[in-house]
């Protein structure tokens, strides 16, 4: 008798009147919010502008679905195509089937594109980006529970899944695969946070490390699955896109830290136009307020100061004689002399 396990949802859908809500699909778009989220924190922190992550994320998630589907289509075209099987699933993405793979790699065009058109560099957008990726990726692997798919190989551990007889599934307790791999993103994402910060990872190497860290995770949990797949001199195909791939990111990384060391110190041009004006504006600001401080002061009783024209005390008026004078020191003219 099993005293502990995790079990699995009884159904992956739940219908709101006539429409449907996927498990499957919230995890995706959950995952697409925090990446957005926590990558527009990460863009103002290193200078970035407001909203320029939600304005790239448009032309990159659209472009990564479409990738993570072909991905997933081409390498396990046996599901849609083969004898008995109907072409048109492979357009059902909600029913699960998204390979990390295309969607990382068709992402990154839709992202060089939204960089272009926003004038900023795709290197320094990809590292502000990469641990909200990671996290993305967490909580969509949640996803494959809903849908109790991607399981590993039987298992008696006190964390077992449990999955239900189903289409291409036997019942049984199997290892959590989907879980591991999860768990191992979060990881990934605190390591390149911590790598980040420590060490100032900049033109993309906070990018390639989350890569390299997640193949390396990829490789050891692909090999626990029994789900269906090409096999390539006895190892699963994805498990050697994990190495070749691993490689590619960590040779960016030498050659990288060796022909660009540091940080860019500017990431947006844009938004060091948008601090000038605000200082300019600022300073007019406090210009002006000085300006009419002063002319208040002026015109405040009491202050000491002189109306325009005005003359000192015991000035002489035109023609030598003191303004309103006793008559004292006056000589009398010639008239006047006794």
């Amino acid at each position: 008798m099993d005293l502990a396990y995790i079990p699995s949802p009884s159904t992956g859908v739940l219908h709101l009147g006539p429409v449907p809500l996927r498990g499957y699909a919230f995890c995706i778009i959950i995952g697409v919010f925090v990446a957005v989220w926590y990558g527009n924190k990460r863009w103002l922190a290193r200078g970035g502008k407001a909203g320029t992550v939600a304005d790239i994320a448009v032309w990159a998630v659209p472009f990564g679905l479409i990738g993570g589907r072909l991905y997933h289509v081409i390498t396990d075209y046996q599901l849609y195509f083969s004898e008995g099987e109907d072409w048109v699933d492979a357009f059902k993405i909600w029913e699960g089937g998204l390979g990390i793979w295309g969607a990382i790699a068709f992402g990154a065009v839709g992202a060089w594109i939204g960089c272009r058109r926003r004038g900023i560099p795709l290197p320094a957008y990809a590292d502000a980006i990469a641990p909200g990726i990671a996290l993305a990726q967490a909580i969509g692997r949640w996803g494959n529970w809903f849908n109790q798919e991607l399981y590993g190989r039987p298992t008696d551990l006190p964390w077992a899944l449990e999955i239900s007889e189903g289409p291409n599934r036997e019942a049984g307790l199997y290892h959590p695969t989907f879980l591991y791999e999860s768990l191992w993103c979060v990881g990934v994402a605190l390591l390149v946070v911590w790598a980040d910060r420590r060490f100032r990872l900049g033109h993309g190497r906070a990018f390639a490390l989350y890569v390299a860290a997640y193949c390396a995770g990829r490789g050891w949990i692909e090999y626990m699955r029994v789900d269906e797949a090409h096999h390539v001199l006895g190892l699963r195909l994805n498990v050697w896109t994990a190495i070749v791939v691993f490689l590619l990111a960590v040779t960016y990384i030498v050659v990288s830290a060796r022909k660009r060391p540091g940080r860019e110190e500017v990431v947006e041009p844009a938004a060091l136009a948008d601090i000038a004006k605000a200082d300019a504006a600022k300073a007019d600001a406090a210009e002006t307020r000085a300006a009419d401080a002063a002319g208040a002061a002026g015109d405040m009783p009491g202050s000491g100061a002189k109306p325009a024209g005005a003359k000192p005390a015991g000035a002489k008026p035109a023609g030598g004689k003191p303004a309103g004078g006793s008559g004292a020191d006056v000589k009398p003219g010639p008239a006047e002399k006794r």
